[in-house]
């Protein structure tokens, strides 16, 4: 097992879990040989990208015939519960996202990876409270387009310290050919 990561925050945190086997490193340019392993993890990073065409690539390009690739998509969708944060919310998402299930599977097969299963998981303590995301607005965190009216929209929902439902979230795997 290595641990790759350029955010040296996140390799000291993959470090602790992965002595000697952590590495900082470009996820779109691995150091490693063609075929050099049996599966690529690339969870909770997709959606962090502005496009996920160069980790696609490189995951297939490391994998073994038959080696697997599992990712996370879709994960801003996810925090859509269906509550009344997401009906205030919703007209400020993005909707071409790096890690969206249709992008990325394109991307896969484009590079001889080829769907073999997936898996839904649900968050624990992901539960979003109105106070806490018309703190993150005010802030520039999130949906800043939305500004101090979307903010005050939030803060004024019933309940404003209650957790909303925690997101499902969605692991895709694709198998090399």
């Amino acid at each position: 097992v290595v641990g790759v990561d350029l955010a040296p925050g996140m390799l000291t945190v993959a470090a602790g879990r992965l002595p000697g086997h952590a590495l900082r490193a470009d996820c779109r340019r691995l150091p490693f040989a063609p075929a050099a392993f049996d599966s690529v993890s690339a969870v909770w990073l997709l959606h962090l990208l502005d496009e996920a065409a160069g980790v696609v690539a490189e995951a297939a390009r490391v994998l073994r015939p038959g080696g697997v690739f599992v990712t996370t998509v879709d994960k801003a969708d996810a925090h859509d519960v269906g509550s009344d944060i997401d009906t205030l919310v919703g007209p400020y998402r993005l909707h071409q996202v790096a890690d969206a299930h249709a992008t990325v599977t394109a991307l896969a097969e484009e590079h001889g990876l080829f769907p073999c299963g997936e898996a839904l998981f649900q968050g624990h303590g992901q539960g979003r409270t109105p106070a806490e995301l018309a703190r993150r607005v005010r802030a520039g965190d999130m949906y800043r387009e939305g500004g101090s009216a979307l903010a005050a929209r939030l803060a004024a929902l019933p309940d404003p310290d209650t957790p909303r439902p925690e997101p499902v979230f969605r692991l895709m795997a694709f198998r090399a050919a």
